[in-house]
């Protein structure tokens, strides 16, 4: 198997980097693997302008984690007032369950430690999603029970199919 590398994307990663996270998240595609959320959110789950805003950001990246010059998965990792963030998770659903997950993820939060120094990781999990949510916790995160709305009416994180969509943030203190 080709070794697994990491960088930063650029303006050129975009348009796989929409298929990716679509693939990942919305439609049939997003259903071979398990963080699917076809059953409770139709449409793009990201746009270009969305990437582009997170790869002017100061203090923010879209992790690539490549086999090859195959794109697998991406996270965006940022220091938000002094705490890492981390979202847009996506794994190829072929390769979900192989732990390639746990290994990106590993990375992220090790990339926030080193180049921001920042003592804790945070994302925002949609709290119905009682697997995803309990991967995380299975790695270190802890439910906070502080909640935020969903945005319902933005067209840009798609179309919601229930009217009872929040997410739920989760911290980890990195070491």
């Amino acid at each position: 198997m080709t070794t697994l590398t990491f960088r930063a994307a650029t303006t050129d990663d975009i348009p796989a980097l929409v298929v990716l996270v679509t693939s990942a998240y919305r439609g049939d595609a997003s259903r071979a693997g398990w963080t699917s959320e076809a059953d409770l959110i139709d449409g793009e789950r990201i746009d270009a302008a969305a990437l582009e805003a997170d790869l002017s950001r100061d203090r923010s990246i879209i992790l690539l984690a490549e086999r090859g010059d195959q794109l697998v998965a991406c996270a965006h990792v940022a220091d938000v007032d002094g705490e890492g963030y981390f979202g847009m998770f996506a794994v190829d659903p072929a390769q979900q369950g192989s732990g390639l997950g746990s290994v990106v993820l590993a990375e992220a939060e090790n990339y926030a430690a080193r180049e921001w120094a920042v003592a804790v990781m945070q994302m925002t999990v949609i709290d119905v999603r009682e697997e995803l949510i309990a991967f995380y916790e299975r790695r270190g995160y802890v439910r906070t029970g502080i909640t935020k709305p969903f945005p319902y009416g933005d067209e840009r994180v798609g179309t919601p199919r229930r009217d009872d969509l929040q997410f739920e943030v989760l911290t980890k203190t990195l070491d």
